[in-house]
């Protein structure tokens, strides 16, 4: 491989969150390496898919969501796998993108971010402010495998990953799992997070280990607001698809054209609702200094007409199962005690149902600024400060992501075509046969860590040049204490047949097959000496390292191979 290719195939490997920034077919070959792993494959016999089978994807999806929640934690933490210096990285990509394009767009580089980030310390936002100004993170996103070994870790239950580990883990399960299309699942990526939507009902999208629905987008509690930051305050730097990619600093992108718009539309429609009792009620949930300009009134109830000043029923409803809405809002009314309901409406305050009945009456849309004279005359005289009001109703009903840009030139390339009727053998033979003219799906081969099926170089340079765990948890050891404590270490590989862990992992799960261990014995090895020549020998029973002395590993992979690092 050439220098430039190795550092991208090397990259498939580690996986890092720049790593994908400046490779972003990277992206796709990690939900691809997912999908041919046979982990999610076996979620299907679990008792709770079974029973769905049969079922829509969407009851599927819904399931899917209390699976990942019950089996997988968030996890930022920047020791996990270890850290490295802007230089270095830079100077590592400087071939492919520039250091100021790079810091542009990238929050490990110096963006900062816009409106809600803008005044945020990065580095402090992510605990790095602990370090020198140049040290970051590597943040590599996770195979299922390395998610769900972290129950092997202190103080871990279950599996665990970051926000890109947990996009790429919910692509391939709503493949496998739900059948929901490749073609219907688009991956989004923003400096500071990553999240999937999927085209299916009125759109969904992914937000760690959650689900937001269009009605829980616009539901006006916390954990919505949460998952809107992203959309609302960052760029969009990459969107994944089967069909490809587009970058907000390439001039080309892979991705095929129609889908993107398609998706640009679908991905609008999601972010944009119009006014209802139900969408007015959410936004006053969450801006309480309007409270005192609004009712809701139940004019016709059972027991007469009854009205109740917002903040009233704003904080009977935090306590109730029903909430201000067409369906519920009688039942809510009943709840409220004799002495806070009102008979006759308060003459200074907008009754909410009587302004939606308005709006649709004049057949006015919030979102329309030319509607606005209209609406404020008729609000203004309840609302002083009508021109923020209306301000801040339009941004909560409306988002404009700020996507890629469409105008770029569209290299044809060819999708990736597995079908939700293929099994998971049907999977790999089809991608592999496809190796040849689809990078990507070549790329999901070494991020797979297919050893039989993909060159060693890349996995060996990414094995010696950036697994800093290993190193810095052997820096007080003796070689020969180094090898007594991998020897000690379980024997299992957390991944299946001949795939192999990088140092990192095996450390970081303290498990790992014998040839796996030799290599994070080459690492730290290669580590204390940069000049020693180290050759690795594997003969398919054992693992040899020999660098100047040997050191010897049971290994139950059955590769025969030798390495000359």
């Amino acid at each position: 491989m050439d220098s430039q290719k190795l550092e991208k195939y090397s990259s498939a490997i580690t996986l890092s969150d720049m790593e994908i920034f400046v490779f972003p077919e990277l992206m796709y070959s990690l939900v691809l390496a997912n999908i041919m792993s046979p982990i999610i494959w076996k979620w299907r016999q679990e008792d709770c898919f079974k029973k769905l089978e049969g079922k829509n994807s969407y009851r599927k999806l819904m399931r899917l969501k209390q699976y990942v929640m019950d089996e997988f934690e968030f996890n930022l933490d920047l020791e996990t796998w270890g850290l490295t210096n802007q230089q270095v990285e830079l100077k590592r990509f400087e071939p492919v993108i520039s250091p100021v394009d790079i810091a542009k767009s990238n929050a490990l580089f110096g963006y900062q971010g816009d409106k809600y980030y803008f005044d945020v310390d990065i580095r402090r936002h992510f605990g790095l402010d602990k370090y020198d100004g140049d040290v970051i993170p590597y943040w590599k996103t996770e195979t299922i495998e390395a998610m769900a070994a972290f129950r092997l870790k202190k103080d871990y239950t279950v599996g665990a990953g970051e926000c890109v580990s947990l996009a790429a883990l919910y692509a391939a399960a709503a493949f496998v799992i739900c059948g929901i299309p490749l073609e219907d699942i688009y991956m989004i990526l923003t400096p500071l997070h990553s999240q999937n939507f999927l085209d299916i009902n009125q759109g969904v999208l992914t937000n760690n280990r959650r689900l937001v629905t269009k009605t829980m987008w616009f539901n006006g509690t916390e954990i919505s607001n949460k998952a809107q930051r992203a959309l609302r305050n960052e760029n969009v730097t990459i969107v994944a698809h089967n069909s490809g990619y587009i970058h907000c600093l390439y001039d080309k992108a892979t991705i095929d054209k129609t889908a993107y718009g398609k998706f640009s539309d679908k991905l609008g429609e999601y972010l944009s609702e119009g006014v209802s009792l139900l969408t007015l009620s959410n936004f006053l949930r969450i801006h309480p200094e309007y409270h005192e300009n609004f009712q809701f009134c139940c004019e016709g109830c059972h027991g007469g007409d009854k009205f109740a000043p917002a903040e009233v029923l704003f904080a009977y409803e935090r306590d109730s199962n029903f909430r201000i809405a067409e369906e519920t809002f009688e039942k809510l009314i009943k709840e409220v005690s004799d002495q806070d309901i009102l008979r006759d409406k308060l003459p200074d305050r907008m009754c909410g149902q009587q302004f939606i009945k308005f709006l649709i009456y004049e057949e006015l849309d919030i979102r329309n600024k030319s509607d606005w004279p209209a609406v404020k005359n008729y609000l203004g005289p309840f609302v002083p400060q009508v021109d923020k009001f209306l301000e801040e109703l339009t941004d909560f009903l409306h988002i404009n992501a700020r996507l890629p840009n469409p105008q770029k030139e569209y290299i044809e390339s060819s999708p990736i075509k597995i079908t939700v009727d293929m099994d998971r053998q049907q999977v790999i033979d089809y991608l592999q046969s496809i190796r040849t003219e689809n990078e990507t799906a070549d790329l999901a081969f070494y991020a797979y860590r297919d050893m039989e099926n993909v060159q060693w170089q890349p996995f060996v340079k990414a094995a010696i040049e950036r697994n800093p765990v290993s190193i810095e948890m052997a820096e007080a050891l003796s070689d020969e204490q180094v090898y007594n404590w991998l020897k000690e270490m379980a024997a299992d590989s957390i991944y299946d047949a001949k795939r192999l862990a990088q140092p990192d992992e095996v450390v970081n799960y303290g498990s790992g097959d014998g040839l796996e261990k030799a290599f994070t014995m080459a690492n730290i090895l290669k580590a204390r000496d940069a000049d020693l020549i180290i050759e690795i020998i594997s003969d398919g029973a054992k693992a040899i390292v020999k660098a100047g002395q040997e050191f010897i590993f049971s290994s139950q992979k059955g590769i025969n191979r030798k390495i000359s690092i």
